[in-house]
């Protein structure tokens, strides 16, 4: 090796890392964009989980909650409250009723802000959560409640 570090030596560096990496990103995307289709279940899209997204982003849900680990980390994780309460018809009974009791009472807890939403809001919300939970997330969030 030679003793002196030359400006020859140091381009061939950068242009061959350059080079290493702009390839390592293709590679990667063309992977991502491989593997998608087969994750998301874009199959199961309806109008209701379009509608339902609508209403996560316009109450700005994401504000305090995480979904498949992305948002604001205030309240818990919903990428998974669909298995984690039930997976199951009750599903939606059980988020109709929780949205309806918002604020909770409890003191010195978090509170939730009660954002009236009609009745077939909350059902397309809670279809958008449903689909969520059917995303292939390779095992994230690491523990059941998120």
């Amino acid at each position: 090796m030679a003793e002196k570090f030359t400006k020859g030596a140091a381009r061939n560096i950068y242009y061959g890392g350059s080079l290493f990496f702009i390839l390592l990103f293709l590679a990667l995307t063309l992977h991502t964009t491989r593997a998608a289709p087969e994750t998301s279940h874009a199959e199961n899209l309806t109008e209701s989980v379009a509608r339902g997204k609508l209403v996560w982003e316009e109450n700005n849900c994401i504000g305090c909650h995480t979904l498949l680990g992305e948002g604001a980390y205030y309240a818990p994780e919903l990428g998974n409250v669909y298995v984690r309460r039930g997976g199951d018809a009750s599903f939606k009974d059980y988020f109709a009723a929780w949205m309806k009791i918002q604020p909770l009472p409890a003191p010195g807890r978090r509170k939730m802000p009660q954002f009236n939403l009609t009745d077939q809001q909350v059902d397309d919300l809670a279809e958008f959560l449903k689909w969520t939970s059917q995303i292939d997330t390779q095992d994230w969030p690491p523990n059941v409640e998120g």
